[in-house]
């Protein structure tokens, strides 16, 4: 069960939440929805993802969709597919981002970096799957690229995995022990409920 962390007070004063943070809906596509890919986590991660895409929407803030488009064949998300097209309820709008990427970090090989900060984008709050892959990939280099960075833990989900000792892991503990490894060094995470009481000055 995803038990959300208290952010400290400075996290909180550095939440400036505005048409200069963007979000960004990582992967929604048909493909990740695909049994063999196995037992996943938070079954609420896209209730939440639409509800913060709504609140974007009706500020008129600005929206990043990624999508990936994988170089193996066997991939769920292999062009060409029907896996690949994003899911009917995260289609992008006109005017929103759309950001392709064949690798999980959606900086790389790319100018979105540069694009954002001629755009006057200072912030990202990251969102979608998975936690461990293209997430944490994309919150670091942000991260290290210098943006304000927030990753919604209950909006974002991962997949069973084992670890390099060959134990099985649940999604959950991968999730979990990814967002360790972002929090506090390349991004704050936070679960949605904070984020937007920050945002409202409701702490």
């Amino acid at each position: 069960m995803l038990k959300c962390i208290n952010f400290n007070k400075r996290s909180e004063e550095h939440m400036p939440l505005s048409a200069s943070t963007a979000l960004m809906l990582i992967d929604q596509q048909q493909g990740i929805l695909e049994p063999r890919l196995g037992p996943r986590n938070n079954p609420e991660a896209e209730a939440r993802m639409l509800e913060l895409l709504a609140h974007w929407r009706a500020r008129g803030w600005p929206v990043i969709h990624v999508q990936h488009l994988s170089r193996s064949k066997d991939s769920v998300f292999w062009p060409g597919q029907s896996g690949v097209e994003f899911q009917p309820r995260f289609r992008p709008r006109d005017g929103e981002w759309l950001i392709q990427k064949q690798v999980p970090d959606a900086f790389c090989a790319n100018p979105l970096g540069a694009d954002l900060r001629r755009e006057g984008i200072t912030g990202l709050v990251i969102v979608g799957v998975a936690t461990n892959n293209s997430v944490e990939s994309t919150a670091r280099t942000a991260g290290n690229l210098g943006f304000a960075v927030w990753v919604v833990a209950d909006a974002c989900y991962t997949f069973d995995k084992p670890d390099f000792a060959g134990r099985a892991r649940t999604a959950e503990e991968v999730h979990a022990m990814s967002l360790a490894n972002l929090h506090g060094e390349y991004a704050t995470v936070l679960c949605q409920e904070q984020l937007l009481a920050a945002e409202t000055g409701l702490r």
